[in-house]
């Protein structure tokens, strides 16, 4: 048996087929939210903020890499309104990006996961299943045995998760 709130703990118990808890069993406390860092505007926990950090960020940061979005940067030093103004744009131009790829009749190809034979049903329909190929730890492996690579500055470069260089926006 499992029991708590996903934004403060969890605990859980061996029980039986029935889920009963079992006989000489008590209930443990498996995991506990961290509280937020003091004068946290987005209450976001230590860990969040490490994940989003650049202090954390590999070598050869992927130019798609969402510590790069302009949007998020904005939001994160607290200019809402640059914030909105930059998510509009790049959704605009990722559906941009979209007409594009249909007007040449290309099939979005994601590059680190390979489309499956598998289809999952769920409330909002049938949903294809996508598999993990590896080619991303190939290809960190290969940066971090490479010696040309410096550790650059990773807010030096530009956000770029587009297919298509050439998409006006």
């Amino acid at each position: 048996m499992m029991t708590g709130k996903w934004n403060e703990s969890m605990s859980c118990q061996p029980c039986d087929l029935e889920g009963e808890p079992l006989p000489g069993t008590e209930l443990k406390e498996i995991w506990r939210c961290a509280p937020a860092p003091a004068n946290d505007k987005y209450q976001y926990t230590y860990f969040a903020h490490k994940l989003n950090s650049f202090e954390t960020a590999p070598k050869g940061l992927l130019p798609s890499d969402s510590r790069l979005r302009p949007d998020r940067y904005a939001l994160e030093k607290g200019d809402m309104s640059k914030s909105g103004n930059e998510k509009s744009r790049l959704e605009e131009k990722q559906r941009a990006e979209k007409r594009m790829r249909e007007a040449k009749n290309d099939k979005y190809t994601p590059r680190w996961f390979n489309l499956t034979e598998e289809i999952a049903p769920t409330p909002w329909g049938d949903l294809e299943i996508y598999e993990y190929n590896g080619k991303y730890s190939e290809h960190r492996a290969q940066i971090e045995s490479s010696t040309s690579l410096t550790d650059a500055d990773p807010t030096t470069i530009e956000f770029n998760p587009w297919q298509y260089s050439d998409v006006a926006e």
